[in-house]
């Protein structure tokens, strides 16, 4: 399902509040003699894309076609704001000025990891009459052009009632979804929007009552689609996952393994439901891609965003499912390779011939998988085994090699290669580590000019598949 609407490519239109998050990078080795307060050098600082901005980061993350309709300030911040846009090429042609904004900017001070504090610049009031009219304007011109639209409110005034409503307005008549992110306890400004997001505080707030158990849940899905006139109801449960309601409610367990940061992990549900709904999945398979995105993102540091690589990675990794799916052809290896390496995911090759199946494979395989994130599995074609073993050799055929070393947990993707030796395929890999077996020490070994680090590793002692066979000779013989 995921390699197949991952080629959809739907465009998807994004409304809201955008900002931008500093980050000043620093140390403290002194205490100021001025006040009883820390004194930071600050050695780096960094700008990102904040609040819908995030969302936007994480649509063209999937690879959505992205445009961002916003009201922005004649200031510095704003300047910077398109730059950031335009360096993920996102148009900056729907941004409307308004004089005397201030586009939102929060400053962080980071020392030793820690937050020390953080000062925000900004402008929170709601947007003028003439400033709706002229987003109105643009929005109608446009709608057309669109799979989707989402509103991601951050409460900085851009989304008021008058323009949510008449946003979802036009979109329900021109049969174009509206997903929300919601802000406050006032959700009638989204009234008739397709679905919402609020997490379980959020959704407690709006109906003014606990939300603890499933038939509290239950009873506030129903309650949302019904007051509000949702298409779909949803909440989300952070580490219960997410819980809907269309014509039957259902709890979606989440998919995350670790936590380490939920930082825009709101942001990333709402964009993977949105590229899901516009490539046109159900509520139930929208959601199963929301939640193995928002598990890619809390298992990193800082806002983030999940590319579909990293989704399928990290599906495997849980279920084990599709496992046909790692087979790659060079072309497809190559093109993963450069995608895993923009991510800084350190990449780790191994080859063989992988005939008959045994413990010292398993145990070669899992210690490889250890040594880095991504692991590839070279094979050698039948008439390179048979080469290098021989002409009754091998006893399972390529596919079926291909096939049983890419169930395994360890192994992300497996290629196959006619020569001899793999070290043209190395080569194009160019992987951070390639491993071999100790029994290569102080030889020469195929491809280590091509990889950052060599690795040799264990075996099982006594395990290998020409002593397999000749054991089982000799019980045919006996």
């Amino acid at each position: 399902m995921i390699e197949k609407i991952r080629q959809s490519k739907p465009k998807i239109l994004v409304i809201g509040d955008l900002m931008i998050d500093k980050y000043l990078w620093g140390r403290c080795e002194r205490i100021s003699p001025e006040a009883p307060v820390q004194i930071i050098d600050i050695y780096d600082e960094e700008l990102i894309l904040g609040g819908a901005g995030n969302v936007v980061q994480n649509l063209k993350a999937l690879g959505s076609e992205v445009s961002i309709i916003s009201a922005i300030g004649n200031c510095q911040h704003s300047n910077d704001l398109k730059k950031l846009l335009n360096r993920i090429n996102v148009d900056t042609n729907f941004l409307v000025y308004e004089e005397g904004r201030i586009t939102p900017k929060k400053t962080r001070i980071i020392s030793s990891h820690q937050q020390v504090v953080r000062y925000d610049i900004e402008t929170k009031n709601d947007i003028s009459p003439e400033i709706e009219d002229e987003i109105i304007n643009i929005f109608m011109k446009n709608v057309m052009s669109f799979d989707l639209v989402i509103l991601s409110d951050y409460a900085k005034g851009l989304l008021t009632e008058s323009l949510c409503q008449k946003i979802i307005k036009i979109s329900n008549k021109n049969s174009k979804k509206v997903i929300v992110d919601p802000k406050g306890a006032d959700f009638n400004k989204y009234s008739s929007a397709y679905l919402l997001t609020p997490n379980r505080s959020e959704a407690s707030r709006a109906l003014n009552e606990n939300i603890s158990d499933r038939a509290s849940i239950d009873s506030a899905l129903r309650k949302l689609k019904e007051k509000f006139n949702l298409s779909v109801s949803l909440i989300t449960l952070s580490e219960d996952g997410i819980a809907t309601l269309e014509t039957t409610t259902k709890i979606h367990p989440t998919k995350a393994k670790e936590v380490f940061d939920v930082t825009g992990a709101g942001d990333t549900v709402i964009a993977s439901l949105g590229y899901a709904l516009a490539a046109n999945l159900n509520i139930e398979n929208a959601v199963y891609l929301a939640n193995l995105a928002a598990g890619v993102v809390v298992s990193k540091l800082g806002s983030a965003t999940a590319s579909f690589e990293e989704i399928m990675l990290y599906e495997k990794n849980i279920d084990g499912t599709d496992f046909e799916d790692a087979l790659k052809s060079w072309d497809e290896i190559k093109l993963l390779s450069d995608k895993y390496k923009s991510l800084n995911k350190k990449i780790v090759f191994t080859n063989g011939c992988f005939d008959i199946l045994h413990i010292g494979h398993i145990s070669y395989l899992h210690k490889a998988k250890k040594l880095g994130d991504i692991l590839i599995v070279g094979i050698n074609s039948d008439s390179s085994v048979k080469l290098l073993k021989g002409s009754s050799r091998p006893i399972n055929s390529l596919n079926d090699r291909m096939k049983i070393i890419s169930s395994l947990k360890p192994v992300d993707y497996v290629v196959s290669f006619n020569d001899e030796t793999p070290d043209k395929l190395i080569e194009m890999i160019e992987p951070d580590i390639l491993t071999k077996g100790s029994d290569y020490a102080n030889k020469e070994i195929a491809g280590s000019g091509h990889a950052k680090e060599l690795i040799l590793i264990d075996f099982v002692n006594g395990k290998s598949t020409s002593n397999l066979i000749e054991s089982i000779k000799n019980e045919r013989s006996n």
